[in-house]
């Protein structure tokens, strides 16, 4: 057989499998009703909650009502060798529901198949009434959206579920397992990084009655979970099971870092983000946050196992918010080549990895060095492609040992240098980058002037604007400072011209879209307020903008303002800049 050939046109992005988050949207008219957000519409005829979307099967003609129930002779002998069938008697209503076990026995009542798990009862339905923010037009906000998830209660009257669940969020409701009554919740903590979110209800009937899920140990390959939650918008819990298939370090989609995540081969969907993965004990082992897509694959899910949940609760505690996750400000290489490390003075027995880049705002920048091999971190080897030992017969990239760092504690780190060894104590901190991952639910910065809007660039701004493949669809320069651009300031930002509000004085400057400012009359841009700060404050008879790709603006500084307030009036903008720039 011959082997296939890729068919992949020059010039286009791969078609690879892409990791995508699990809760449910809801549409917009079922903020309306609270009964079209507990459950998706019924698929029966005359339904008047038909959402949109795929059109629903046609029934084949000729086939009665009474064989899509029961079917043929072979499907009735294949259903009875799967376990229990439902029977419905008559062609209307379900009305004679039966349901028929091979042994004739009569099946479990529900709440015996209860008191069997009891850790079920502990899983919550999440509704969110999310506002996201308007990236293409800062000064407001997008129409408000529905969605649910699951979440399941822990210790300490609280709540765990995804970050994405509750991200821009402007209502947060809770809903118990076979309770009609849902309860509006709070949330503590936001973990954009690692995808989990802290949530807690006032009302001390939500907590009657239901023991907190325990935590587990983290499970090892084959072990099987159990996931459980509400997807696809049901309104009663669902259980799939599946086995462990791999451990490593993944990429989250949410919160754009890289931390311990599991593979599991149970099949999980939309709104099961936040529901818990328990193992055959009934304890948690992980969260279900995302799963793989792509027509090749099928039942791949993620889930945030215990070492990272345990890492944000144990945050939360120690200082009231949630700080995040430490990472070591650099870029490596791997020293798998023989010749690389005799030239950079490594011993047959050294192992590690070379330092490439450091960045300026990060405390390491006063030890480490480009050229620097590090050798080990707190006293564990690094080996030449990375990987440090995990448990046995597995390793694991080394930024799993920082991961496992809370903000402002130290760690070891062991380099070689010009030939010589020597030790750092380095305290470590989450850094600033230049392009940031998220905006932590803030509402986007802005200014204007002449029609020109300004704003500092982010991976949502990113993603708003060219769509969730903005890897491969933003300018090439831009992408270019997302994977190797540093912050040289704590304070520094990348300013780009959003767009141009047409009018008489930005006449010739309306094709100027998402092209960064790098001067305003000489003087660098460090950050959008201080653009902001230079503009009020100019005194010059002309503003000159000095762009990328060698462009320039020039306006008359006092048309430019004047024009200013026509322009706002005109689009109905509230203010030339966003609130924190006025501060």
């Amino acid at each position: 057989m011959e082997p296939s050939k890729s068919k992949i046109k020059r010039g286009r992005k791969p078609n690879k499998p892409v990791a995508e988050t699990l809760d449910l949207h809801l549409p917009s008219s079922s903020l309306a009703s609270e009964e079209a957000q507990a459950t998706l519409p019924d698929a029966s005829a005359g339904s008047p909650h038909r959402l949109r979307g795929r059109p629903r099967k046609s029934r084949r003609k000729g086939v009665a009502d009474e064989d899509l129930a029961i079917g043929d002779e072979k499907a009735q002998s294949s259903a009875l060798k799967r376990g229990p069938a439902q029977i419905f008697s008559g062609s209307g209503e379900r009305a004679g529901l039966v349901m028929v076990s091979p042994t004739g026995e009569p099946p479990p009542r529900w709440d015996q198949v209860a008191k069997a798990v009891p850790s079920m009862d502990a899983v919550v339905k999440v509704f969110c009434v999310h506002t996201e923010p308007n990236f293409s037009l800062p000064w407001q906000r997008k129409r408000q959206y529905g969605s649910s998830s699951s979440g399941f209660i822990i210790g300490g009257r609280r709540v765990l579920t995804n970050a994405h669940s509750v991200e821009h969020y402007t209502q947060v409701k809770l809903k118990k397992r076979g309770s009609d009554t849902k309860y509006l919740a709070t949330v503590l903590a936001i973990g954009t990084e690692c995808d989990i979110a802290l949530l807690t209800v006032s009302d001390d009937e939500f907590w009657e009655g239901v023991s907190p899920v325990e935590f587990g140990t983290l499970p090892a390959l084959q072990d099987a979970v159990t996931v459980v939650g509400y997807p696809i918008g049901g309104d009663t819990i669902s259980v799939t099971s599946g086995v462990v298939s791999r451990m490593e370090i993944l990429s989250y989609v949410h919160g754009s870092t890289e931390l311990l995540g599991l593979q599991i081969d149970a099949a999980i969907n939309s709104g099961n983000s936040g529901g818990p993965a328990v193992n055959d004990k009934g304890k948690c082992v992980g969260i279900a946050f995302q799963s793989l897509k792509h027509e090749d694959v099928e039942n791949i899910g993620y889930v945030i196992p215990t070492p990272v949940i345990m890492h944000f609760i144990h945050d939360y505690e120690k200082s009231g918010e949630y700080t995040g996750f430490p990472i070591l400000g650099i870029e490596w290489q791997k020293m798998e080549n023989s010749d690389l490390r005799k030239a950079m003075g490594m011993a047959p027995d050294q192992k590690g990895v070379r330092i490439r880049k450091v960045e300026p705002t990060a405390p390491e920048s006063k030890f480490l060095k480009p050229s620097d091999i590090i050798l080990s971190f707190d006293g564990i080897n690094i080996a030449n492609d990375g990987t440090v030992p995990f448990r046995h017969g597995e390793r694991i990239g080394f930024s799993y040992l920082i991961s496992q760092k809370y903000t402002g504690e130290s760690a070891l780190v062991q380099v070689l240098r010009s030939g010589k060894i020597h030790e750092f104590n380095i305290r470590l901190a989450t850094h600033k980058r230049l392009i940031p991952s998220h905006i932590k639910g803030k509402p986007p910065s802005y200014y204007i002037i002449a029609g020109f809007v300004f704003t500092a660039i982010s991976v949502p701004y990113l993603r708003s604007e060219y769509g969730k493949d903005y890897e491969f669809e933003a300018p090439v320069k831009l992408l270019d400072k997302l994977l190797h651009a540093m912050a040289q300031l704590h304070d520094e930002q990348l300013v780009v011209v959003s767009q141009v509000l047409v009018a008489d004085i930005n006449i010739g400057y309306e094709d100027i879209v998402n092209t960064q400012v790098l001067a305003l009359n000489g003087k660098p841009v460090k950050n959008l307020k201080s653009l902001a700060t230079m503009v009020e404050n100019c005194e010059d008879e002309f503003l000159q903008l000095n762009l990328e790709y060698e462009q320039i603006v020039v306006l008359q500084t006092k048309t430019a303002k004047a024009a200013t307030l026509d322009i706002l009036t005109t689009h109905c903008i509230p203010s030339a800049m966003s609130d924190d720039l006025k501060t």
